[in-house]
């Protein structure tokens, strides 16, 4: 056994020379748990209905992940999983898209606004409470059934409107009160003692037809008073009589209208405006401008600037993420992002526990610290640490991270996302309650494509940003394609499909070989539309699209409900055949499963050496674990199988 251990640390050696993932740091080494059944989260399938192949990883490298993802597979903690398209109940398709390619929909454009409103203070969260359960209660008045529904709807409808044109106009003719309540102190204040009566001050509302008139006058004009040129008119009727006017400052002054506005606008700065306006002379007259549309304005033309210098000839179409650093100093409310390496966090745990009990309906027994750090603390993904002056490692490095969405300190939103060589793939967000109001979880997706964008600077090969399962037999999980301009991967080929080539050939079948698709584009042949899979289960469940970029939290272990098969029961379902016979075609060459390192009892050889190190086996093992090798090869790929180590535990 000397000469056995000797060759077994030799070939351990040679295991980690082949292993070039992630700077040739670590290795990686997965235990194969084959093919398993479970009940399905998506189509709420009561029968195990789901079926995938899963590996159980105990270390790998980020490059190996990535190759991973681009065969179709995911993670869930240290659990690898890829669906067995032909024969699950819900096929997955993954989702990706290229970050410098995206454009908002106007859609997500009101999520970015929504969040610049609020942390400029101008919404609070009582206001939009408020707002969403009147919304909800006319969600409730839609299950009504008939005319009556409708009426009720109509009043309720016309009272709150009625109720909130009101309000509208008591707080406008408050703030123009209040306007010219202070204009009139200025005047008293600029003009000590007269003889003459000055006028009142009267502030109006710009149209948005004045506005329209005047193309000089900007967006940000909201009130206006023209007391100025008022007040130089008494002057002038005033010296045409002999009277005399003092003012505070000096003698007679040139007193005409735009001498006047211009001192009368430094003595209101003095006074704390309502709405938080801003005021300024023009021409002789006092106008009031939006501070919250100036702020914007300032952002839009600072981004305009931005891409200008990159060279993006001022697309501002594309623009939907803040960039943190220029905007956040002029919030009233702070917002910070931080990313940190995937580690258990008490406060992070207490978000996570409130936001499955009160958003997913989770027993409280049932989300424990365990069940968390399964999930989405523990990771195989070996971390990668940044490298000075070294442009293939972002500057964050590679691994497992929780990106932290703070407001004022306080911790609202978590994003569990994978950072690779090519990528960054979202895993899961949990968010707080109460902030359900700001989107965090289509928030969270433009800021995590925007991650993407500025990382390239550091890293020109992430380019990508990964979202998952694409479920297109499941209603709530389609939102995903509405980050455009999206791309599916083909389960067979594996090659990467637009998804609006592919959305039509979904709409007839569950699984279709995407990359037919592109052929027929060419004209080269016809697509290849399999027949329905048979027995999807009940109605899909009816839901609203989620807003968080997560599937669904479903811990794949042996606790869960999964069901191995087990390959020696001599037994294959025509699911399982049709899987197996299109991965090969997939993988077509020919691979020797002798040449795979394996792990036994922690020495690593080459299968083909196993009898060499570990003496004579019995021949039903050898053969039993030469199939094994095969499906792993199949549902892996050659390099990969080539690559990582193939622990027999």
């Amino acid at each position: 056994m000397g000469d056995g251990a000797s060759s077994s640390r030799s070939n351990r050696g040679g295991g980690k020379e082949r292993v070039k993932g992630a700077g040739g740091i670590g290795e990686s080494k997965v235990t194969d748990h084959g093919r398993r059944r479970s009940s399905c989260g998506y189509c709420r399938s009561t029968s195990y209905s789901s079926i995938s192949h899963g590996l159980w990883a105990d270390s790998i490298t980020a490059e190996d992940y990535q190759e991973l993802l681009d065969h179709g597979w995911r993670r869930s903690g240290c659990f690898l999983y890829k669906p067995e398209m032909e024969g699950t109940c819900c096929p997955s398709y993954t989702i990706r898209l290229k970050a410098t390619d995206f454009y908002p929909s106007k859609e997500q454009a009101r999520v970015y606004k929504k969040m610049q409103r609020f942390l400029d203070d101008t919404t609070s969260v009582k206001k939009f409470e408020s707002s969403k359960q009147k919304e909800n209660s006319c969600r409730g008045l839609l299950k009504l059934s008939g005319n009556d529904s409708i009426r009720k709807m109509t009043a309720l409808s016309t009272k709150e409107s009625s109720a909130s044109t009101c309000e509208n106009m008591c707080n406008e003719n408050d703030i123009l009160h209040s306007l010219a309540n202070i204009i009139n102190s200025a005047v008293s204040t600029l003009f000590v003692s007269y003889t003459a009566h000055l006028p009142k001050a009267v502030v109006k509302k710009v149209t948005c037809q004045a506005k329209k008139k005047l193309e000089e006058i900007s967006e940000d004009l909201v009130y206006t008073s023209s007391i100025a040129f008022q007040i130089a008119a008494a002057i002038r009727r005033s010296q045409s009589t002999d009277e005399t006017i003092k003012c505070q400052e000096s003698e007679l002054l040139d007193l005409n209208a735009t001498t006047i506005a211009e001192k009368l606008s430094c003595l209101v700065k003095e006074h704390e405006l309502p709405s938080e306006l801003l005021i300024k002379p023009c021409n002789g007259h006092l106008n009031f401008y939006s501070a919250t549309k100036q702020r914007s304005s300032e952002f839009i033309n600072f981004k305009e600037s931005m891409l200008a210098s990159r060279g993006n000839r001022g697309n501002t179409k594309r623009i939907c993420s803040i960039d943190s650093n220029a905007v956040l100093p002029q919030k009233r409310r702070k917002l910070e992002i931080r990313m940190n390496r995937s580690s258990f966090d008490q406060e992070e745990f207490a978000l996570y526990r409130r936001y499955q009990i009160k958003v997913h309906d989770d027993k409280p027994d049932k989300v424990t610290v365990g069940s968390y750090k399964r999930f989405l603390v523990d990771t195989p993904i070996v971390f990668v640490p940044p490298v000075s002056g070294d442009n293939t490692i972002p500057p964050c490095g590679f691994g497992s991270f929780h990106q932290q969405y703070l407001i004022d300190g306080k911790l609202v939103a978590v994003g569990v996302v994978d950072v690779l060589p090519r990528c960054l793939s979202s895993k899961y967000l949990f968010w707080d309650p109460d902030f359900a109001f700001l989107s965090l979880g289509k928030y969270s997706a433009l800021q995590e494509i925007n991650w993407v964008k500025e990382t390239q600077n550091h890293c020109p090969s992430l380019q990508y940003y990964y979202l998952g399962y694409y479920i297109h037999s499941c209603n709530k999980m389609r939102y995903k394609a509405a980050y455009r301009p999206s791309e599916l991967l083909c389960p067979l080929r594996y090659q990467w499909v637009p998804f609006e080539v592919a959305r039509p050939l979904l709409d007839r079948n569950p699984y279709v070989v995407l990359s037919d698709s592109l052929a027929v584009k060419d004209g080269a042949m016809s697509p290849k539309l399999p027949n329905p899979v048979e027995n999807l289960g009940p109605d899909l469940y009816d839901s609203s699209p989620m807003e968080d970029l997560s599937d669904e939290d479903e811990e794949e272990d042996e606790e869960d409900g999964f069901h191995r098969e087990d390959s020696d029961t001599g037994v294959e379902d025509e699911s399982n055949l049709a899987a197996s016979n299109a991965l090969n075609v997939a993988d077509s060459r020919a691979y020797d499963v002798g040449d795979i390192v394996v792990d036994v009892y922690g020495s690593c050889v080459k299968f083909k050496d196993i009898e060499k190190v570990f003496g004579p086996l019995e021949r039903r093992t050898i053969s039993k674990l030469e199939s094994q090798l095969q499906r792993y090869v199949e549902v892996v790929g050659n390099e990969l199988a080539g690559r990582m180590v193939y622990s027999l535990g």
